[in-house]
């Protein structure tokens, strides 16, 4: 996998970026919908940043019917795990990103299996 380091730390440098891959890292898998409502930021933002992270490599997406999930490809270079596993453990209970999870958590229509 042929992983640009400035892009990979560019994609993590944001913010939102941020928060959407440590909510993807702590569930394996989410949609738009998903992160929507636990950042509680606007659809296209979302996909913005979404699309950023998959075309820095860091993220790839799965379609279920109407549903497009996010995850972290398994082949990611084992100094970008150690990296990403750091940040999530250094973040998780910081604001945003500790009311980022409950929010996600307490997703009234989000079932085991995602979105529905």
């Amino acid at each position: 996998m042929n992983i640009s380091i400035p892009d990979f730390f560019h994609a993590l440098a944001d913010e939102t970026r941020l928060r959407c891959i440590a909510l993807i890292h702590q569930t394996g898998e989410l949609c738009v919908c998903e992160l929507t409502h636990a950042l509680g930021v606007v659809q296209p933002k979302i996909s913005r940043h979404l699309a950023i992270l998959k075309g820095a490599h860091i993220l790839r997406d799965r379609r279920a019917g109407v549903w497009v999930y996010y995850h972290l490809p398994p082949e990611l270079p084992g100094w970008m795990v150690k990296v990403l596993n750091d940040t999530v453990m250094s973040v998780r209970d910081q604001e945003p990103f500790c009311t980022d999870r409950k929010r996600l958590n307490e997703m009234p229509s989000r079932s085991q299996n995602g979105c529905s």
